[in-house]
């Protein structure tokens, strides 16, 4: 939309940057970091508890049962993850790695297991480095609430960041046939299902694989996200940058941190979630 980026950057918060300036989440920043923090925790953990079982033996003649070895490497990573830097809860994950992997290796599981599980799990999750954006389903409460929140007139446009399987986009487009409705989604599995089941059932909507960081968000009426606590500030910062003044930003569950929502929706849901709404400012 061509704005002053200063004028932009009034609307951002306080606490979505770094200490030089930069947003404290870009794209072109590495995503990988927790994840680099928690495998050389790993790998300090393991050479540690690996130095000090063999000076237990050079010692005193005696041999860290495995198991045991396995928990004092747990505990090391986590230690070591807290000092990284690591959130609260990675450390829980750091300690109970190393026995969770030798407790499976004694099931004695057929490799081929482990090769089919892993190349699932990735067709489903194998943008979540980068994105840090899991895959969450949004509730049949949330698709009710979502409906009240579309524009009276029809030709709104509706954007799906995210859209997993496209549940959200199928229920929309049934109730509100008048309006026009779009979905991203980067991870392999989710998007095929979501594309195939709008084919099978003639569904009015569309889904794209890619990434919705390069989408404009100028023509759209309502953008809804179901994110993580992580890109809610760079979002948020997109948003202001392409939006239009009154258009809606919705966001499940995760607010954005240091903004003042304009109203919020409860949902009746298992995990009594919310949906916090976002009018977009006029600027100045």
């Amino acid at each position: 939309m061509g704005l002053d980026q200063s004028k932009v950057d009034r609307f951002i918060p306080h606490g979505a940057r770094h200490a030089d300036g930069r947003p404290w989440l870009s794209r072109g920043e590495s995503g990988a970091s927790p994840y680099l923090a928690a495998l050389l925790a790993q790998i300090v953990a393991v050479l540690l508890t690996g130095m000090l079982a063999r000076s237990t033996i050079a010692s005193f003649g005696i041999a860290i049962p495995l198991m045991v070895a396995a928990f004092l490497q747990g505990m090391l990573a986590a230690a070591l993850g807290h000092v990284l830097g690591l959130r609260i809860w990675w450390l829980p994950i750091q300690f109970l790695f190393a026995p969770a992997l030798i407790w499976t290796l004694s099931l004695h599981i057929p490799p081929g297991w482990f090769l089919g599980a892993l190349a699932l799990l990735s067709l489903v999750y194998w943008s979540v480095a980068r994105t840090r954006v899991p895959l969450y389903l949004s509730s049949g409460e949330a698709n009710r609430a979502l409906v009240d929140l579309l524009p009276p007139n029809s030709g709104f446009r509706m954007l799906d960041l995210g859209a997993g399987l496209g549940g959200v986009l199928a229920k929309l487009s049934a109730q509100r046939p008048d309006g026009h409705f779009l979905g991203i989604e980067l991870a392999p599995l989710p998007f095929a299902a979501g594309w195939l089941r709008s084919r099978l059932t003639g569904q009015r909507y569309l889904l794209r694989w890619g990434d919705f960081w390069s989408q404009n968000l100028a023509p759209y009426d309502v953008v809804y996200a179901y994110l993580s606590p992580v890109p809610m500030p760079e979002l948020w910062r997109k948003a202001m940058a392409e939006m239009r003044a009154g258009s809606l930003l919705v966001c499940n569950t995760f607010p954005v941190p240091g903004v003042a929502y304009n109203e919020t929706v409860q949902l009746a849901d298992f995990h009594r979630s919310r949906l916090y709404l976002y009018r977009i400012p006029k600027r100045p």
